[in-house]
Formats: C-alpha cells, structure tokens, sequence
C-alpha cells in the first residue's frame, strides 16, 4: 500500500513519494534539463589538504545505518578519515556527570568555539561547538534516526501523560532546549462535537536543567550570550483562543511555522500572555506546531531553542511535523482508552454491589479482581441478598469469558437471581430459572453459579451448585473443610435438574465462595488450587488461636496472596460470610390460630418475651404494632399465624401467614373503620416491610432497642 503524504509532507522533485522517509527528511533535488547529462550522485571527494568548495554538495542519499552516502568504494578514498560533511563524525564518549545525555542520534563534537563565530562549515558539520553540546542534525540520516526514536517513545505512551512526557523527553536537548505542550481543555473524545469556545490549557512544559546550562563537561561555564532568554519563566496556565485571531489562523493553517514569520509573531501574546513573546529566542530558534488528531486541532507545541545555540533550519519543521503528527494522534487515542476505561469501570460498578448489606447474624466481605488493568470488567460476579426471616442468599457465579459481553450477560443473570431470591425460591429452583434465562440469551451463554442460603436462627444452610467450585468452610477451631455438594451442570446447559443439600453453619464459621481464577491457572489445575485455597486458610486460622477466628477484610487478603506472579489467567469474584447466628435465648417464636382470640394473645405473649429479656419500656408500641399487624393476619389467612420476635442490635417482629397479597399503606378516610394498622405501623416504626413467600408472605417491622 502506498503512503500518501499528509497536507504538510509535499513530495519533493527527485524523490519516491512512495519512499515513507524520503518526501519528509531528504534535501530536494532539482531535476535536469532534457538534454542535459546529470549529475553524479556523490561528489567526487576532496583530498586532504584542498581548500574547500564554495557550496556544500547536496546530499541525495545516506546510509540510514552508517550516517554515508550511498557508494561503498569511495570509503577506500579516504583512509585516513579526514573528508568532506558527508562522512560520519566520530562521537565523544558520553559524559557520566550529565543526568540527561544526548540521544546517541545526535553526534557531540570533541571541541571548538560559540556558534555565533562560526563559519558556515562549521555550521553545518557541527565542528567547533562547544564540548558535550548537541551538535545539529545536519543530515538525513540524523534526522530520521532520530524522528525514529522519537516516534518510538511517543508511540511507548499509553495514558495521556505518557504521551506528553515522551514528547517532551524525546525532544528536550536533543532536538530543543526547551518545550511547552498546550492542550485543548476539555479535549474532545472521538467524534463529540466541542462546545464552547477553543480554551489551550499547558499541559506540560520541559527544559534543559538550569545546573546543566551553567556547566559545560561538569566543569567550566558555558559562555551566556548577552541578552539571554529566560525559557523558564515562559507560558501561561490557560489561554483562550479567539475567532480570527492570529492563533487560530497559525492553529487552523496545521502546518508548523517559525515564530519569525508575522502570522507566529502575532500568535505568540496570545499563546504565552502579554510580554511573553519578547522571552521567545529572535531568529529562528522557535517552532509553533500545531498538534491536529483525527478530526480537528486539539492542541499545540511550542520548540524553543536558546540564543547560543544553532537556530533551527527549513528540514527542522518536518521533524517538528513529525512529532506533532504523532503525538496528536497519540493523544487522540489515549482520550478514547481513557472513556473506554471509564465506562468499564462505570460497567463493574453498575454489574457488581457497591456495597454489601449488614443482614442480621452474619458478616460479610468480598473483593473482586479483573483479568488484567485492560479489562476492567468480566464475566464473575458476587452478590449478597437479604431474605424474610432474617435469611441472607450468597451467590457467586462466572460467565464464560472475561470481555466486555461476558459482563453484560453477567448483568442479566445477576439481576435474574436478585429477582429470584426475592421470590424466596428454593437454591434449585434458582438455578433452573438462571439455567432457562442463560438459554433465552444464546445458545453459547454459558455460566457457573453457586446458590447458599443461610439461616442464623437455625444455624443452617442450604447451597446448589452449578458447576462451580466447592466453597470452603473454615471451623473456628482452624479447621478448613471443602463442603461436599453436588457439582451440577452449568449454566446454559439446559434439561439439567439441580439437586440443594442442607449442612450446619456453626457459628463462628466462615464460608468462603470464589471462581474458579483463584484456583486454576496454567500453572495448577482446579484441584490442586483448591487444596492449596484449604491449607492457606487453615495456616491463617492458626494465627489467631483456635478461639478467635481471623478478621474477614484480612482474611480476603491473605487469600489473595496466594497467587504468585503471572499466577491469574481469569478473573477472580470471593465472598466470605462469618456466621454468628442467633442464640435460640434471643428467638421467640408462637404459631396462632386464625380466630378473634388470636390478636390478644399476640398481645400476652410479646409482653412476657420483652419481660424476661428486660426490654419492658418497648411493651406498649409493641403490643400495638403486634396486635395490628395480627388481625389483618387473622381476618384473610385461612392456616394457622406464625409470631416470632428476635433480639438481636434491634427488636425485629415478624408475622407471616398464607396469603399471597402484599398489605399497602394508604391514607384512610374519616369514614373508613379501617386501614390505619400500616399507618401506626410506619409511623411508630424504625422500618418495616412485607416480603412475598412461596407459601404466602411475612410482614416484619424493627423497634430500636431502648
């Protein structure tokens, strides 16, 4: 494919435009008269001794690897190494006292004198500067040498500041003394169309230590011209770039330009504030390049070279081109990682609880890890629900994957289980919804998930599996045990029953749930992961004595430090519950027949529990919120009436019954006989709520305790 040069990069007469490096830094070279023989590609080279041309011969083609001119033979010419500019200068050895050596593209003469006495010989050879100063790219060959590894640094560069600092390092000395790196605010993304007025924003500036300047070869002072220019105090934090002003022309024209010319000179107040401008280096020794992405202007730079130093020359606003053009689309396309990076983190917060609920008799703590800082998201998820009766659903799962569709179905699937659980469905019949949901999403969804409900009263759970990993059951006495549970199909199989098994959950346990990136990897099968999941919890346990269990927050860290480097393939989901229960002294619990008797033995029977747990200035809201919640029971239910009161940080009430229709609060009439129960009872109440249940609903409402 051909490269065509961009509206700065016309081709020059006697060049391949198809050569990538030739339209941009070869010198042009007029083409003969018909008629007329051509030249010789080289000139034929001097003899040591001979005075030297009046012109300098120009340079057609150079070896990019050895900084000669194309033919080989004539290197036998010259043996003794003394001849004319197209030969490579030797380099000084680099100078360790200097912290920012100059690129080894740029050659360092040995010695000789100021610039500003310089012949033109010496000007264009680099002969008689100064020791251990950047001599000038006075060929093709160091100019592309150069914008070679320029570009690479530029190219290294995957966040916005990156891009900007190798800007700035890759030109500062090499290239300029000094750099300002002016940055649209705020910097479009993609294809947004700007609103507002042009607001440039100096994002970066770089240049050259000022312990540098005053030494040269770490010893002697380099000579300081007589009016010097004071590169650091240029630019201005924010500057605001008018219609038709000469900034926006200089800006709209893209192509770099000397600030000798009217147009730049003009741009300058504008650009570096009022008075600024006189700080710019006279001559050329100021390049303004536009910086244009894709789609429009989104910046500029400003190359600032000091009074002392070579002024920069026609050749040097194509490099200068260059580096613009590259770092703008750098930075064009470091924007749009930074949205897409943002959005996957708005995606894992969305997908994933922000926080995690406080249920009543168990502690919670999760973490959850991406695949790699690319992809912020996956396809593994946790969740935590609280259930009626004081019940808490844990749920891990994985997607298939770890891409940004893994995350989406992911999110499905989540909230599928959110809206099952809430139904209060058994842990299989969870799984088989889930299963016939992952189906209805494609025929290639597939999915892993782990179902447990936990039940602080009973001090029990009930846990289904689809094809994921085995949780870990930590004891308080330090032992660690791998739970056997049914393995079950994944997710997205289809046809596959889900068999629920029901264990104890002692209390001061904890269940760990994870995915499978904690425990399988290239290096270890699932198996062997687990074992080692097992014994590192145990060893932690040990930690603490076999009367404490560790702390959860630490515990979550210690397992993660089993993973070694480049030990994690997949994304990593852990859940881990501590299970203090309920004591059975802290639970009262009555079954009442649906008659008319039954709201005032409601009433006897919460009296007698808040006296023998000494909690007598609660009895009088108490036996109003119990006795009107129990006759709305009463007058549907056609089963007998479940009353069960728990102490735990709170005074919790729950009455259920067999009917499925939900109670709403409603503002009652003058007239109306009833429907004011729900009002005393959200008035008087720290919270309260009704849940649906498979075999009817709950009704619950929490006191503060006194």
């Amino acid at each position: 494919m051909t490269d065509h040069p961009t509206s700065f990069e016309r081709p020059q007469p006697g060049v391949d435009p198809t050569d990538p490096g030739g339209a941009l830094l070869r010198s042009p070279v007029s083409s003969p008269a018909p008629g007329v023989e051509a030249p010789p590609a080289l000139p034929v080279q001097a003899r040591s001794g001979d005075p030297a041309p009046d012109a300098a011969p120009v340079l057609q083609g150079s070896n990019s690897r050895t900084g000669t001119a194309g033919n080989h033979k004539d290197k036998g010419m010259n043996p003794a190494g003394t001849g004319p500019e197209h030969s490579q200068p030797a380099t000084a050895e680099p100078d360790p006292h200097r912290p920012r050596p100059v690129s080894e593209s740029v050659p360092v003469q040995p010695g000789g004198a100021d610039d500003r006495t310089q012949s033109g010989d010496e000007r264009r050879t680099g002969q008689g500067l100064p020791p251990g100063r950047p001599t000038p790219m006075r060929r093709d060959g160091d100019r592309l040498r150069f914008v070679g590894a320029a570009t690479r640094r530029i190219a290294r560069g995957i966040d916005l500041d990156e891009i900007v600092m190798g800007l700035c390092r890759a030109t500062v000395p090499t290239f300029s003394d000094a750099i300002l790196v002016y940055l649209r605010d705020p910097l479009p993304v993609g294809d947004e169309r700007p609103t507002g007025p042009l607001v440039l924003r100096l994002r970066r500036s770089d240049r050259i230590p000022q312990q540098e300047r005053d030494l040269e070869d770490g010893i002697l002072p380099v000579p300081v011209p007589e009016n010097p220019s004071d590169l650091d105090g240029l630019g201005t934090e924010l500057c605001e770039v008018q219609p038709g002003s000469a900034l926006a022309e200089v800006l709209r024209g893209v192509r770099p330009v000397f600030t000798d010319t009217p147009a730049a000179h003009a741009a300058l107040p504008e650009l570096l504030g009022e008075g600024c401008e006189f700080a710019v280096p006279s001559g050329r020794r100021a390049i303004l390049a536009p910086l244009r992405g894709r789609r429009r202007v989104i910046g500029a730079a400003l190359f600032l070279r000091r009074p002392d130093r070579i002024p920069f020359d026609p050749d040097d606003l194509l490099v200068a081109a260059q580096l613009a053009t590259h770092s703008a689309l750098g930075i064009d396309k470091a924007v749009l990682y930074g949205r897409e990076a943002y959005i996957a983190d708005e995606l894992q917060r969305t997908m994933l609880p922000e926080t995690l609920p406080r249920p009543t008799g168990v502690r919670l703590a999760s973490r959850y890890l991406p695949a790699a800082e690319t992809a912020r998201v996956g396809g593994d998820w946790y969740d935590a629900i609280p259930l009626p009766g004081s019940r808490v659903a844990l749920v891990v799962g994985d997607v298939m994957g770890h891409s940004m569709t893994s995350a989406a179905i992911m999110g499905q699937l989540r909230t599928t289980a959110q809206t099952l659980a809430g139904l209060d469905l058994p842990p299989q019949e969870v799984l088989h919804h889930l299963d016939e949901q992952a189906q209805r999403l494609g025929t290639d969804r597939m999915a892993t998930c782990l179902y447990a409900v936990y039940d602080p009263v009973s001090h029990r759970i009930t846990i289904a599996n689809a094809g994921h990993p085995p949780p870990v059951l930590l004891h308080l006495g330090g032992r660690a045990e791998v739970l056997r549970v049914p393995p079950g199909a994944p997710i997205g199989v289809g046809g596959v029953d889900f068999e629920a098994v029901e264990l104890d959950a002692p209390a001061g346990a904890t269940l760990l749930l994870y995915t499978d990136g904690l425990v399988e990897s290239r290096l270890r099968d699932v198996w062997t992961g687990i074992e080692q999941l097992r014994e590192k919890l145990a060893a932690t346990a040990q930690l603490t004595g076999p009367d404490h269990p560790p702390p959860l927050e630490a515990l979550c860290d210690e397992v993660l430090d089993m993973l070694g480097p480049g030990d994690r393939d997949d994304d990593i989901a852990l859940l881990a519950a501590r299970f203090d229960g309920i004591a059975p002294s802290d639970v009262a619990y009555w079954f009442l027949e649906p008659e008319d008797a039954a709201p005032g033995r409601a009433r006897r029977l919460a009296r007698r529990a808040l006296s023998r747990w000494g909690m007598e200035d609660l009895t009088d809201s108490v036996e109003l919120l119990v006795s009107e919640v129990v006759t709305n029971a009463v007058r549907y239910a056609t089963r007998p009436v479940t009353l069960r009161l728990l102490r735990t940080d709170v005074l919790r009430c729950e009455v259920g019954d067999d009917v499925p229709q939900l109670p709403r609060l409603r503002q009652a009439r003058a007239t109306d006989e009833g429907g004011r129960g729900l009002y005393l009872v959200n008035r008087l109440a720290r919270r309260w709520g009704a849940t649906r249940l498979s075999t009817g609903k709950v009704v619950w409402f929490e006191l503060n305790r006194g």
